[in-house]
C-alpha cells in the first residue's frame, strides 16, 4: 500500500490496519476516554458538594487531581509502551481505569472519590499517549499530522457533548450513574482493543533502552523545537479557558450560559482547523502547515491585542470572533508539531508522546491559573490578550530558532530506507 512504512515484526499486515475504519474508531475512543470521563462529571460537582457536605473548592479536587493523573499517565505509560508494546500497556491502563471506576461508584467519602478519580485518570489516559504512538507506527511522517487531526476532530464532537450528557445523567439517574457509564465505556473499549487492535510497535534496535531514547531525543534540536511549539500552542487554550469566564461574566456582565455558548464557538473553530489539516495535509508538508498555523495564530493574537488597546473587545462577539481565528490556526500548529515531535525517533514514539503530553498538562494547570488571575483581577482584557500574544510569539520562536530548515531533519524512516536501498544494491 502506498505511503506505509515497513512492517514491525510483531504486527499483522500494517497496510490493512492503516486503512481500517475500525482501528481509526478505536483510536478516537481511546483518545477520548479520559477527557470525556472528566467532562461528564463537571455538571455534577455542585451535587457532590451537597452529598458529601464539603466546600466547592475541595470538591474541585476531583477535577484537579484527575488532571494530575492524566499528566503522570502521559509520562509513565508512553515509555512503557515503547518497551513492552502498545496493546499490553493499553490494556493494563484500561484495567486500572475499570477498577478505579468501580472505586468511584463505591466511594463513601470525598477523599476516597478523589483517590479513585486520580487512578481512573492514570489508567484511562493511556489512550491519549498511546494513540499518538500507534499513529506514528502506522503512518509515514507527512501523514501523521493529518491522522492526529482526524482523531481529534471526531473525538471533539463527543467531548463537546459530554457536559450536557453528564448533566442529563445526573438529573435523571444521580451522580453515581455517571461512573456506571464510564465503567461500561471503559469495559467496551478494553474488549474492542483486545479483539481488534494489533500490536504496532516498531522493532527496537539492539541495545535500545529508555535511557538511550531520552538521550537521543534531548540531543535533537528538532524534537525540542517541535515539543515546545506544541506545548506553547496548547497553553493559549489553557490561558483563554482560565480567564474567559471572568472576562465574560464579571467584566462584561453576561451569564454563565452565554459564556458557555461563546466558548463553544472556539471549540468549533478548533474542530474546523483539524478538518482543514486532514484536507490539506496530503498536498502540503508538515512544516508548511505549522508555519501557516503560526502565521494565522499570530495575526489573530495581534488583532485581539489591538482590540484590547483600543477598548473594542469589551463585547463577546469581538473577543471570541478573533479568538476563533486563533483556535483555527492553533489546531494546525498543535497537530503537526506533535507529528514532528514523535517522528524524530519513531521507535521511541511513546516516550516522545508521553513527554509532550506531560508538559502540556503540567504547564496547562499553571497557565489556566495564570489566565484566571489575569481575567479576574483586572478590569480590561488587555492582560489576558497580552499573555496570549506572548505565547504566540514564543511558539513561533521555537520553530525559527530550534527546528532545522528544509531537509536538515534526518528521521529513522530516512535511515531505514537508506539501509534497505543499500541492502538491495548489494
Amino acid at each position: 500500500m502506498h505511503g506505509m512504512i515497513s512492517k514491525p515484526p510483531e504486527a499483522v499486515s500494517q497496510a490493512g490496519v492503516a486503512h481500517s475504519r475500525v482501528v481509526l474508531v478505536l483510536l478516537v475512543v481511546m483518545t477520548g476516554l479520559a477527557p470525556i470521563s472528566l467532562y461528564l462529571l463537571v455538571p455534577a460537582l455542585p451535587m457532590l458538594a451537597t452529598t458529601f457536605g464539603r466546600d466547592a473548592s475541595v470538591v474541585q479536587m476531583t477535577v484537579s487531581c484527575y488532571m494530575v493523573g492524566i499528566a503522570l499517565s502521559q509520562l509513565l505509560l508512553g515509555p512503557l509502551s515503547d518497551r513492552y508494546g502498545r496493546r499490553p500497556v493499553m490494556l493494563a491502563g484500561l484495567s486500572l481505569a475499570i477498577v478505579a471506576s468501580f472505586g468511584c461508584i463505591l466511594a463513601q467519602s470525598l477523599p476516597q472519590l478523589i483517590l479513585a478519580r486520580f487512578l481512573q485518570a492514570l489508567g484511562g489516559a493511556s489512550g491519549m499517549v498511546i494513540s499518538r504512538a500507534i499513529i506514528r507506527d502506522l503512518y509515514p511522517r507527512e501523514r501523521v499530522g493529518a491522522m492526529i487531526s482526524l482523531v481529534i476532530a471526531v473525538m471533539m464532537i463527543a467531548q463537546m457533548l459530554s457536559p450536557l450528557t453528564g448533566g442529563l445523567i445526573e438529573i435523571t439517574l444521580g451522580w453515581h450513574a455517571i461512573f456506571y457509564v464510564v465503567t461500561a465505556l471503559s469495559v467496551a473499549i478494553a474488549i474492542a482493543v483486545t479483539l481488534a487492535l494489533p500490536e504496532t510497535r516498531r522493532a527496537r534496535a539492539e541495545g535500545a533502552s529508555f535511557g538511550s531514547d531520552v538521550t537521543v531525543l534531548l540531543k535533537s534540536r528538532a524534537f525540542i523545537g517541535y515539543v515546545l511549539c506544541q506545548v506553547l500552542a496548547s497553553q493559549i487554550i489553557f490561558a483563554f479557558a482560565g480567564g474567559g469566564p471572568y472576562i465574560v461574566e464579571v467584566q462584561m456582565g453576561r451569564s454563565s450560559a452565554e459564556y458557555g455558548a461563546w466558548f463553544a464557538t472556539t471549540g468549533f473553530a478548533y474542530f474546523v482547523g483539524n478538518l482543514f489539516c486532514v484536507r490539506f495535509s496530503p498536498r502540503h508538508s508538515l512544516d508548511k502547515l505549522i508555519w501557516f498555523g503560526l502565521a494565522l495564530q499570530l495575526v489573530g493574537s495581534l488583532l485581539n491585542f489591538g482590540w484590547s488597546l483600543l477598548g473594542l473587545n469589551q463585547v463577546p462577539s469581538v473577543l471570541f470572533g478573533t479568538q476563533m481565528l486563533v483556535m483555527f490556526a492553533n489546531a494546525a500548529v498543535m497537530a503537526n508539531s506533535a507529528a514532528g515531535a514523535i517522528s524524530v525517533r519513531p521507535s521511541a514514539a511513546g516516550t516522545a508522546s508521553g513527554a509532550m503530553g506531560f508538559l502540556q498538562m503540567g504547564l496547562g494547570a499553571l497557565t489556566s491559573q495564570l489566565g484566571a488571575y489575569l481575567g479576574g483581577h483586572y478590569a480590561s482584557t488587555l492582560p489576558l490578550t497580552s499573555a496570549i500574544l506572548m505565547l504566540s510569539l514564543a511558539c513561533a520562536s521555537t520553530m525559527i530558532f530550534l527546528v532545522p530548515r528544509g531537509n536538515a531533519i534526518v528521521s529513522e524512516d530516512m535511515i531505514r530506507q537508506a539501509e534497505e536501498d543499500e541492502a538491495g544494491v548489494m
